[in-house]
């Protein structure tokens, strides 16, 4: 095989690129990486999970040091805020990250091509051709041959035709993910995942925060009980939150925007410094040449495949964000996996079923399977378990007592059907429950099971319990 030919190229470098690469790799494939980027994890690691969750972990000690050390017997001077410092830790954790992906491409002997990768046909052979304008010579792309192509691309943000995003005062996540100073009042437009956790980092660090969603309410797809508390303890916090709204005008006065906002048909006026518009996010297909490759998309602008990853072109896959699915950074990973075994022949899947989704707000909420909203829609007979982490000792001695462990299982058979948490540490929480339920788990199996004392693990044994009408400490 010659230098410029691969058994599979891989265009786009984040959290599913990179993870297919490794594991094709380890499977004995000769493998190529094309990435825009100078830095290897995608949107995920360099302008969306792990910048936010640094700099959301920082905000939170800042609230927590101004807000809340004195209750546990730790006086200080009120606390100063230097954010420049916590930026540079930001980029530290991220620099260090993609330091990490580099040493494993190169451990797993993956060749890489910064540069931007497009789809250039078939050769008479079969092999895909990929045209790669390389960033240090665009002159003339640099055409590599493959037995496949993988696209993992990823999606980009959508913009408002009537707010387009100038890098300033109407940004995207990334952007707010790098502002020099606390804004005085910032505007968000959306209250999905990346509106609440950027209007809660910034409303720790002491940023007046307004969240406009055309919506009755936030997370739509996420449990109603869950939502109301959230939002319950983000009000309180200071949010504001103003729902079946929209921005019905905007324009620049004085360094500022003045917006006119609707809301149930009645208009107020607002003026902020900075609007995140996060409405959602579209696959980044327009530049990889789909139509010319014959690549067909689905009815919402998704690239279609079959149970192999495998889209309308021979040879050619598509994994994460361009394809159905949540827009998750570990979606698109377990698919990267997958999609190379599958390559190599084996039978391995996606427990779709069971992805667990979380929102690093304060306090973070996590879910996995149904909503209770879900099951009644599908006259599913069902039992609730529930337990607030008020009754909970570890949670107690932490001071943060806000939220409950819900738990749904099906009424005839116990079979664990979904569970979510609101409170102390879910992220780490619902993962338990993705193991429970991917083994086809009941509420009686996790009663059943030891959980240390005092943890906030105990949450979930008492739900279960609770469902069983058995509960000990609620």
């Amino acid at each position: 095989m010659s230098d410029d030919s691969f058994d599979l190229i891989v265009i786009g470098a984040g959290p599913g690129g990179y993870t297919a690469a490794i594991r094709a790799s380890q499977l004995g494939m000769k493998v190529a990486v094309v990435e825009k980027r100078d830095s290897l994890g995608g949107v995920c690691l360099n302008e969306g999970c792990i910048p936010s969750k640094a700099l959301l972990d920082s905000s939170e000690l800042f609230a927590l040091a101004r807000d809340g050390f004195a209750r546990h017997g730790v006086i200080i001077d009120g606390p100063e805020l230097d954010l420049a410092r916590m930026m540079t830790r930001k980029e530290e954790i991220v620099q260090k990250l993609a330091d990490g992906i580099a040493y494993l491409f190169r451990k797993n002997k993956i060749q890489r091509f910064q540069g931007s990768g497009k789809l250039a046909g078939a050769r008479r052979d079969g092999l895909q051709v990929v045209a790669v304008t390389m960033a240090d010579a665009p002159a003339i792309p640099r055409l590599i041959n493959g037995k496949r192509v993988l696209l993992a691309t990823g999606s980009r943000p959508v913009e408002l035709p009537h707010l387009p995003f100038d890098g300033t005062r109407v940004v995207r996540s990334r952007e707010a993910l790098s502002f020099a100073a606390v804004p005085e009042h910032l505007l968000i437009i959306g209250a999905g995942y990346i509106g609440l956790e950027l209007g809660s980092l910034w409303n720790r660090l002491g940023a007046k925060v307004t969240v406009v969603e055309t919506l009755p309410s936030a997370l739509p797809h996420a449990d109603g009980q869950v939502v109301e508390a959230l939002l319950r303890s983000l009000s309180r916090q200071g949010i504001r939150f103003l729902f079946e709204a929209k921005v019905a005008s905007a324009e620049p006065v004085a360094g500022k925007t003045r917006l006119v906002v609707e809301v149930a048909g009645i208009a107020e006026e607002l003026t902020c410094d900075r609007i995140l518009v996060s409405i959602g996010r579209v696959p980044e297909t327009d530049e990889i040449g789909l139509v010319e490759a014959g690549i067909r998309l689905d009815g919402h602008g998704r690239v279609a495949v079959d149970q192999d990853y495998q889209t309308s072109a021979p040879g050619i896959f598509a994994i994460g964000d361009l394809v159905n699915g949540p827009l998750l950074a570990h979606k698109a990973m377990e698919e990267g996996i997958v999609v190379a075994e599958r390559m190599a022949g084996q039978a391995s899947l996606v427990e779709y079923d069971f992805i667990p989704a979380i929102i690093y707000t304060m306090p973070e909420a996590a879910s996995v399977g149904k909503t209770e909203e879900q099951l009644k829609e599908s006259a599913t007979p069902y039992v609730t378990g529930r337990f607030p982490f008020s009754a909970n000792g570890r949670a107690r001695c932490l001071d943060d007592i806000d939220g409950f462990v819900k738990l749904l299982s099906h009424r005839d058979t116990g079979r664990v059907l979904g569970v979510h948490v609101i409170g102390p540490r879910a992220s780490e929480l619902i993962g338990e429950a993705v193991t429970v339920m991917t083994y086809g788990g009941s509420a009686e199996d996790i009663a059943l099971t030891f959980h240390a004392h005092p943890t906030l693990s105990e949450g979930l044994k008492e739900a279960a319990l609770d469902s069983l009408h058995r509960a000990i400490h609620a």
